[in-house]
């Protein structure tokens, strides 16, 4: 953990981890699971278990690459279940989470493509440009290999790119 959290209780820490990094968490969650509801019962299965295995945690990676990893886990498992099989997840943009600093945004092409990506190119967008991590934690994250973040962004891009011929000005 950070050295502002040394000393600190397990209670503590989470909360401290709670209040920096919930608003990145929950839309990371949205993105995975599509559903307003839905991320916010997995920002908050993540917390749970970043607390129960916080004593685990050696410090081989940044405390958000590890919380995210978690987080991408508990999105992974709910989108295994059963139910996940017999519902229809598709929202609309509007019931995106808010953002914790103002976004004015007039066009929302770009977002809607990025959401309509497959959700592993959707993942690595996220991780790359969203959380800006570097390759190595952005695929220590998603649980790949650096090579295949690469190659999963360059996808994603390409579809992109494609989707988007004519949105933009290719100056």
């Amino acid at each position: 953990m950070e050295e502002a959290n040394r000393g600190c209780t397990p209670e503590e820490t989470i909360e401290a981890l709670m209040r920096s990094h919930s608003t990145a968490i929950l839309r990371t969650c949205y993105v995975m699971l599509r559903d307003a509801h839905l991320a916010e019962d997995a920002m908050q299965e993540t917390y749970v278990k970043a607390y129960k295995a916080l004593s685990s945690f050696r410090g081989d990676s940044r405390t958000e690459t590890w919380l995210m990893r978690i987080a991408i886990n508990t999105c992974k498992d709910m989108l295994r279940g059963r139910w996940f099989r017999f519902v229809d997840r598709r929202k609309a943009l509007e019931d995106l989470p808010e953002a914790s600093v103002p976004f004015e945004a007039n066009d929302d092409t770009l977002i809607k493509e990025v959401m309509a990506l497959p959700s592993k190119y959707r993942a690595a967008i996220l991780m790359t440009y969203y959380w800006n991590l570097p390759a190595t934690e952005a695929a220590e994250a998603l649980g790949i290999a650096p090579s295949t973040l690469y190659v999963y962004v360059s996808r994603a891009r390409k579809m992109l790119k494609t989707r988007l011929e004519g949105w933009y000005d290719e100056a």
